[in-house]
């Protein structure tokens, strides 16, 4: 078929298509053109719209590139390098909700999708290809044509403007998915995977295209001049910019995050602030680069992850979508460098590199013939592992965010300490238990409680690894029943908050998906950097607890929960008050402590629901197949005689007398127990010292044994002594478990030395085996530790026997780990090398963080740490560590917002409470104690808020200002600590005692909420505002009845506190004791005479309304039985009656019905 030149322009038809081609109404479409009027040359020059090729069956059929593009700009471009422009499609996926441009380019159609606005990214684009292919079936292979960042260095000139093409290279397919974050100056990229090949027929075209530009140049820059000269409007957008504004920096210079001007007046245009580049020839304005293209769900803005990348994998360019697409949508990525994937703004070139971008394109498709494409699989038939792929993306990011905001809340994992636990348990002893009646009446009936209480070293943390073990295999396959468990222990310090947040995560963990209220919990607290509260954990607890029918909570060690700060205390109201509230079921152990047991027995008004009791003693047959299990560690005189075999188990059984502790111990004894006579001597012993009275002090019994467990010790060889001895010294002082590698590393410091030695590693083995039998290793976390918390306590009691000065020796040596030349070069600038630092260094992060703690404990002098204090840089680098250490949720949530403090030695020696160095620096070395750290911090602030009383007193005294520049807040801090000297010092010296912050809470109010009293007490005496209302109106009383605190409550209300005050939205301390509620608190509001029927502002609700809502009948009665009104309405018109009838409440109806 013969056409004009003119007709040509407007539309090419191969002969082929003939027969099969019809315009929308059936005509042939030579015919249809046949009648149009013709058109002058200038009207060809304006490109009209005119229908799409037509296929007998289906048009979408004839199009077989599909071309992606993610912003305007890019789709822009795309459009206009068609040689034409089609309507449609019409016969659109119900399922697709892509917006597409129909076009041709020479002998291929083309549809070009772009991602919605405002979306970016991997797993968008993957989505954009999936619903493409619903719609456009034939697709036989891709173009992601668009702008991204380049990534220049001396033997790549990139510049803007310039073209990236993705070819594979270097071990990879032309793209690589990488994942870090959000990137920007001071992070480093985690590599994840690299991603398939481009089809055979894009890069043939592309190595075609390569040769023909490499001989003739290329016509790049002429077709984006006529492309331009045909649609003026778009000049001013997309042309090339001033090449002057083209500006490489030098990777350390940022550009201000707050400051949007152009670089020019942001960032100097001083040479050396610039990386020199020579001015290119005309010839070479576009250039075209072939090689890797790096991909992720975020823009990458810094360059440092950019040189890194950029030497490291000979990436040439940085972008978001391609990763998305390269495993399941055959793609060729080709991008226009529009900035340089750093923190400088180049905006003015996205425009014009769309265009360098979308002009390759169009050449590379002029390149490759029709039948080419043709021989291509359709993309079609790869759907399904489309939408595969794009599940397994989105599903692996949810996993990542969903993980991250489980280890926000907590990190402490028992798990492994459950493992370990089961390892350590002797085949089929502790079956006793679980075979008992009080344990099969607690496994049968909700909402009850087993307390197992027990002799120390009686084996309770062992059969409560049972108990939780045999629950997780009876309810392996009932999804809607819960298991969480608590391990307490004494060298762990863990609040009632922490404690909560893990039952909190353990419950996340057992659905699918991130429950709802704990990620708006993570939601409400990310961009401020806060924590919950200990009220909005217990809410965001029961709301979970509630969504199962039943939920197990098995804690272990409740007398080795802390008492400091009332912590066990607060934890078992917090337990007793959960079970009331959801119906837990509960088992606990612990010893004979009179505070713990009380709360097990139903005549105390604070007490567990139907709580059952059961003594754990060591059975008599488990301890003898413990002592059988263990036999093979005895000499081998014991192995060749049967009946001595029988006599050591039959006397450890009888001598132990309920312990597995004494067991062990005893079993220990007769390692060095050569003949059968030392053998019965050493049982003989035993069994006298288990035959005292009845009133013998069983806690006697252990201190005889560890007396002996030590002489055994000291009756070593001098160095294997002195070896045992630092061990014990290091455990039993250190300020959290240690692992074995970070004992070693302690233990090998040589003081005074600039290096640390790796030959003077001792082998954990021999560490172990000189401490005779006292010290264990847990497995599952490398932790070394004291075989029993009673070990712990009796070497704490009797330290200066053992231990010459141990926490001297600590100080010094964590001192000396800090101050190695390793060091030297400072704080780390990203987590890789944070991380790294601390997988090189064992010791560092334990060094860092308690440097300072046992130095303040021993008293250490200025001089022996003032070396260290004196090198910035290192102080600054251990500093980092510590910081790490107590803000973040690991390094792995290492943000680069976060800037750690790089604190002089004043501030830090402040901090830890070190009374003779802060003295010796203020009065000696002249410091000023106003000076301030790099996050604004004098030394008073960190004496203050870590509770260092006499440092506190000593920098006041020495000119310290406690009302200066935010040191009001620190009065805030101190009262919510509950550090009562601390508060009275600043009060003293002039702080203000009703001080707010930003959200209008003043020290009252949070010394309320914390639950101190006597800080409360003494904040009143001082003139505190008992009415003070924070921004949402709320004052110090209602913060009692947030938290339940009914001792507050009546405290508040005898100083004079208003029952009945209001908050913004006119609701009172009843009205949201009922939401809550709390039946106790408001027993006492309404008899202390709270108005009972109070009305919030925003939607009417009165106490009785919120109860009926609720369907809670016995809060409902309460409120009857005080006069609440049956009648009042909320803004919608409902009474609490019509509300019980539409939801179906018949009690409380006949209630209400009654009151009427």
């Amino acid at each position: 078929m013969e056409q004009t030149k003119g007709q040509n322009r407007t539309r090419k038809i191969d002969d082929d298509d003939e027969a099969l081609l019809r315009d929308a109404k059936g005509r042939k479409l030579d015919e249809a053109q046949d009648e149009s009027p013709k058109k002058t040359e200038s009207q060809h020059a304006a490109r009209e719209k005119v229908d799409p090729p037509y296929q007998l069956g289906n048009v979408n059929d004839k199009y077989h590139v599909g071309w992606i593009s993610a912003i305007h700009h890019e789709n822009v471009a795309a459009r206009v390098f068609l040689d034409n422009e089609y309507d449609g499609p019409y016969d659109k996926s119900p399922a697709d909700s892509n917006d597409y441009t129909l076009g041709k380019i020479k002998e291929h159609n083309v549809v070009v999708a772009v991602l919605p606005a405002g979306v970016y990214g991997v797993a968008s684009a993957a989505q954009v290809a999936a619903n493409m292919m619903r719609t456009f079936p034939k697709i036989k292979i891709g173009l992601m044509v668009g702008i991204g960042g380049g990534a220049p260095r001396h033997k790549r000139d990139i510049r803007l403007g310039d073209v990236v093409v993705s070819v594979p290279g270097n071990g990879f397919g032309g793209v690589f998915h990488y994942n870090f974050g959000k990137s920007i100056q001071g992070k480093k990229f985690q590599e994840t995977k690299h991603l398939n090949m481009p089809p055979s027929s894009l890069l043939a075209a592309v190595s075609a295209l390569r040769s023909q530009y490499t001989i003739g140049g290329h016509p790049l820059k002429k077709n984006i001049d006529d492309v331009l000269e045909k649609y003026p409007d778009l000049q001013e957008e997309y042309s090339r910019p001033d090449p002057g504004s083209d500006m490489l920096y030098k990777s350390d210079i940022i550009h201000a995050s707050d400051d949007d001007a152009p670089c020019a007046k942001v960032c100097s245009q001083d040479p050396s602030c610039l990386v020199p580049r020579p001015e290119r020839p005309k010839t070479k304005e576009i250039t075209i680069h072939y090689g890797l293209i790096a991909s992720a769900d975020n823009l990458l803005k810094d360059a440092h992850i950019r040189d890194k990348l950029a030497t490291e994998n000979d990436v040439l360019c940085f972008e978001m979508e391609a990763a998305g697409l390269m495993n399941s949508f055959p793609c060729l990525a080709i991008r226009g460098i529009c900035d340089y994937a750093d923190t400088h703004k180049n905006d003015e070139w996205q425009g014009y590199a769309a265009m360098t971008a979308a002009a390759y394109a169009k050449n590379l498709l002029e390149r490759i013939r029709p039948e080419h494409v043709e021989d291509e699989r359709n993309i079609s038939e790869v759907l399904l592992d489309v939408q595969d792929d794009v599940r397994k993306l989105v599903d692996k990011q949810h996993e990542r965010e969903h993980q991250h905001i489980l280890d926000w809340l907590t990190q402490v994992n028992y798990a492994p300490l459950q493992s370990d636990l089961l390892r350590k348990r002797q085949a089929q002893t502790g079956q006793w238990l679980l075979d008992s009646t009080p344990f099969r009446d607690w496994i049968k009936v909700n909402k009850q409680t087993l307390f197992c209480p027990g002799i120390p070293g009686a084996g309770k943390t062992i059969l409560t690894s049972v108990v939780v073990d045999y629950l997780q295999e009876r309810f392996r396959d009932q999804q809607n029943i819960a298991i969480t468990y608590i391990y307490f222990r004494y060298n762990v310090e863990q609040t009632v908050d922490d404690v909560l947040l893990n039952l909190l995560k353990q419950l996340a963990q057992t659905q699918g998906s991130l429950p709802s209220v704990v990620g708006k919990l993570y939601d409400k607290h990310k961009e401020r950097q806060t924590r919950p509260c200990l009220d909005e954990t217990r809410i965001a607890l029961q709301a979970l607890i509630t969504q199962y029918p039943r939920v197990f909570i098995v804690i272990d060690g409740l007398d080795e929960c802390r008492i400091s700060c009332g912590c066990r205390k607060d934890f078992l109201a917090e337990m007793i008050d959960l079970q009331a509230n959801c119906g837990t079921s509960v088992f606990a152990t612990s010893r004979f402590l009179p505070d713990v047991t009380e709360k097990f027995n139903k005549k105390n008004s604070l007490h567990f629901i139907g709580s059952k009791q059961i003594e754990i003693r060591a059975d008599i047959e488990d301890i003898k197949k413990y002592v059988d299990g263990h036999m093979h560690q005895l000499p081998r005189i014991v192995q060749k005689s049967p009946q001595l075999q029988l006599e050591i188990k039959t006397g450890i059984a009888e001598a132990a007398d309920g312990m597995f502790l004494l067991a062990k111990i005893y079993l220990d004894f007769l390692e060095d127990k050569l003949t059968p006579k030392a053998i019965v001597n050493a049982l003989d012993k035993f069994q006298r010292r288990s035959r005292g009275s009845d009133s013998y002090d069983r806690s006697q019994v252990l201190a005889n044994a560890f007396d002996d467990a030590m002489q055994r010790v000291n009756a070593q060889s001098p160095g294997r002594r002195e070896l045992a001895l630092q061990v014990l010294g290091w455990i039993t002082c250190a300020r959290r478990a240690l692992t074995t590698l970070e004992l070693r590393h302690a233990l090998a410091v040589e003081l005074n030395q600039p290096e640390f030695d790796e030959n003077n590693l001792a082998d954990i083995q021999d560490l172990v085996s000189v401490c005779a039998g006292l010290v264990t290793i847990d497995e599952e976390s490398m932790a070394i530790r004291l075989v029993h918390y009673t070990l712990q306590e009796y070497l704490e009691n009797t330290q200066d026997k053992w231990f010459r000065n141990p926490q001297a020796q600590m100080a010094l040596k964590c001192v000396t780990y800090l101050s190695f030349s390793a060091f030297e070069s400072g704080r780390c600038q990203c987590k890789e090398d944070l991380e790294e630092r601390l997988r090189l260094h064992p010791f560092y992060s334990y060094a860092a963080c308690n440097w300072g703690h046992h130095a303040r404990e021993a008293e250490t002098p200025y001089d022996d740490v003032e070396y260290f204090l004196r090198c910035q840089k290192k102080l600054d680098a251990s500093t980092q560590a510590l910081w790490c250490n107590r803000h973040w949720v690991g390094i792995t949530s290492m943000s680069v917002e976060h800037r750690d403090p790089q604190s002089p030695g004043l501030h830090m020696t402040a901090y830890f409470g070190i009374y003779s160095a802060v003295r010796d620096q203020l009065v000696k070395n002249n410091m000023d104690p106003n000076s301030r750290d790099t996050e604004n911090q004098t030394p008073l602030s960190y004496a203050a808020q870590n509770g260092h009383v006499a440092v506190v007193k000593l920098l006041l005294n020495h000119g310290a200002d406690a009302n200066k520049n935010g040191h009001s807040k620190l009065l805030l801090i101190a009262a919510s600590r509950g550090h009562l000297a601390i508060v009275k010092l600043l009060l003293d010296k002039g702080a203000k005692v009703d001080s707010k912050n930003e959200k209008g809470e003043t020290p009252l109010w949070h010394a309320v909420i914390e639950g101190h009293k006597a800080v409360v007490e003494l904040l009143l005496e001082k003139g505190a505002n008992i009415e003070s209302k924070n921004n949402f109106g709320q004052t110090p009383f209602m913060a009692a009845e947030i938290i339940a605190n009914a001792s507050m409550v009546m405290f508040l209300l005898e100083k004079g506190a208003d029952i009945n005050s209001k908050d913004r939205n006119s609701r009172t301390p009843l009205w949201w004791a009922s939401k809550r509620p709390r039946a106790a608190i408001m027993k006492l509001l309404l008899e202390k005479g709270a108005h009972v029927d109070p009305q919030d502002d925003d939607e009417g609700k009165t106490p009785l309304i919120l109860a009926v809502i609720e369907g809670d009948e016995s809060i409902v009665s309460l409120l009857l039985q005080n006069g609440a009104s049956c009648t009042i309405k909320d803004k919608y018109g409902r009474t609490p009656l019509s509300l019980a009838e539409v939801k179906g409440y018949e009690t409380i109806v006949q209630m209400l019905k009654r009151q009427r």
